[in-house]
């Protein structure tokens, strides 16, 4: 089955042939990913490099936590991805959408304003977890509608920091 995946607006082509291999853009790859608690943290081995991810599913995409780095990722299948495009349907999701924090932390900044219009992958909110600081971007354009934290406020996992609408 061809999946194509695209992550912060870089768009790959991800052919699944086994259980263990797949190929990324015709190369060839060994692969292992496996859920490893019920807080949708999994382990990854590709190419005997070995990864911890964080996944989690929001508002139609995947937020991938991995090495300090937040991804976001669109993934459909080859027939999903014709019959959007057949229909002309080219748009991201409409209306309010809720960004969370993927971990529990320390909100170091926010350097957005309510009212704020936002591009796509700009910086909403700065979180310190685990003596790492990592940003929280917009997953999509829109306009700050509200803002939930301030910087020095602890948060948990799942806990929304920024409206966007």
């Amino acid at each position: 089955m061809k999946y194509i995946a695209t992550i912060n607006d870089k768009t790959f082509t991800i052919e699944v042939n086994r259980e263990d291999r797949i190929l990324c853009e015709g190369v060839e790859r060994a692969v292992d990913f496996r859920l490893i608690d019920q807080q949708h943290v999994y382990s990854l081995l590709l190419d005997n490099a070995s990864y911890e991810a964080l996944v989690e599913e929001r508002e139609g995409e995947y937020w991938v936590f991995v090495r300090g780095y937040l991804f976001t990722v669109q993934v459909e299948d080859e027939r999903e991805r014709r019959l959007r495009e057949a229909s002309g349907d080219r748009h991201g999701p409409a209306g309010e959408v809720a960004v969370k924090a993927p971990m529990p932390g320390l909100i170091v900044a926010v350097p957005v304003q309510e009212g704020q219009a936002v591009r796509k992958g700009e910086k909403l909110v700065l979180l310190e977890s685990m003596k790492m600081q990592n940003e929280i971007r917009a997953p999509r354009d829109g306009t700050v509608k509200t803002i939930r934290v301030k910087p020095g406020q602890s948060v948990e996992q799942n806990q929304i920091l920024v409206v966007l609408g």
